[in-house]
């Protein structure tokens, strides 16, 4: 492959390199928000990532003559072989210029290194884990992204179908309408809430909520939660459980962002926790204008969007319900609750994370509120 070299990465200075690519390649990008640089050198931080336990990993840098063109990062997560009876080599975080030698070199990379640890099939773009961000986009390049998904050019998938890759799965992004106190919108609040109190009734659920994000974490409640999606989501394509310190490091990464508010718990009458719906400002544009980085200045912009000029849209990022309980209605009373509160903190439509287009039941829970599906985005998988 003439004028391609590929490096495996092996100084903090190159890591910083492979990182900073993503900004040079979308800089002129409207619609692409980037990676925090702090937070992104600590994901792929062996010391502070606990992924690392159960993932091999390697990051490959493609360079024409000296310039970078293109990286990408290895990944064998080996719970999530073992779990689905799998061999397979991720490849994630994949970012090249409109070139296939450069695209075709950097599959090969990834192969070669699955190959020679016994793997038979590479697949992606996946994470480490599904909390980290997945699936290329197909549908939706004119929407602004956000801090937990995908943006990547078109031409993306155009190499990898050039590269014999077969579609794997499909996720949607959904943007939701907030229904408003006066009915303006045809999913009207007040059937959440005649059903939310159908269900109180019937079953004795009641929902928790914490005054403040102290309260929270001394309540032992955020790992509770943690279960919860780990439970909800093991099914699903490709996942693998959370260890308890994956847990506890998403915990302080996120808590800070959290505003206790925008976190409906719902109880069982034994007062064990069975569904949770975590919401937050939209900060997209936010992070965009930190320009990547949150120091020196870069936090202002996010400390603004969380407090005291947020964004009209609210982010869902996590929904679940232990599989017990989905068919009890119990997520009729995370919207009765996160509804009323979405409403008086001015927020005027929220959008979901990427969910599976297979998974029926969690679709289902939008069918009675405006929705529109925004954004598609998929894996793709071959046999090496």
């Amino acid at each position: 492959m003439s004028g391609i070299s590929i490096k495996r990465v092996s100084t903090k200075s190159e890591l910083k390199d492979f990182v900073r690519f993503n900004y040079d390649l979308y800089k002129d990008c409207p619609y692409a928000v980037p990676d925090f640089l702090e937070d992104t050198l600590k994901t792929f931080d062996s010391k502070s990532n606990a992924a690392f336990e159960f993932c091999d990993t390697e990051f490959f840098i493609a360079y024409r003559q000296g310039k970078i063109v293109g990286k990408v990062v290895a990944i064998i997560n080996n719970h999530a072989n073992e779990k689905w009876n799998t061999k397979t080599v991720r490849f994630g975080w994949i970012d090249f210029v409109d070139d296939m030698e450069v695209s075709k070199a950097l599959i090969k990379a990834v192969e070669d290194w699955g190959k020679e640890r016994g793997m038979n099939e590479i697949a992606g773009p996946f994470g480490f884990t599904d909390l980290d961000p997945e699936g290329m986009l197909f549908e939706g390049y004119d929407k602004l992204g956000s801090m937990y998904t995908i943006y990547n050019y078109p031409y993306y998938n155009d190499h990898m179908q050039a590269m014999g890759f077969e579609e794997d799965a499909v996720w949607v992004d959904r943007t939701i309408e907030i229904p408003s106190a006066d009915g303006e919108h045809s999913a009207n609040q007040q059937k959440f809430f005649r059903v939310a109190k159908l269900v109180q009734d019937r079953y004795g659920f009641s929902v928790r909520k914490f005054k403040n994000k102290k309260e929270l974490r001394k309540s032992g409640y955020v790992l509770k939660l943690f279960e919860i999606i780990n439970t909800a989501y093991k099914n699903l394509h490709g996942y693998s459980n959370m260890t308890p310190r994956q847990m506890n490091d998403y915990a302080e990464q996120y808590l800070p962002l959290l505003d206790p508010n925008l976190i409906s718990i719902v109880e069982n009458k034994e007062g064990q926790p069975i569904a949770v719906g975590i919401c937050m400002p939209n900060l997209s544009e936010a992070i965009q204008k930190a320009k990547s980085r949150l120091m020196p200045f870069g936090w202002w912009h996010i400390v603004k969007a969380l407090y005291f000029k947020r964004s009209s849209t609210l982010d869902l990022l996590l929904i679940g319900t232990l599989p017990e309980y989905q068919d009890t209605g119990c997520i009729s009373l995370i919207f009765a609750d996160l509804i009323p509160t979405a409403q008086r903190m001015g927020f005027k439509v929220a959008e979901c994370c990427p969910q599976l287009e297979t998974n029926n039941k969690a679709l289902s829970v939008w069918r009675s509120l405006e929705t529109e599906v925004t954004k598609r985005r998929h894996t793709w998988k071959k046999p090496i």
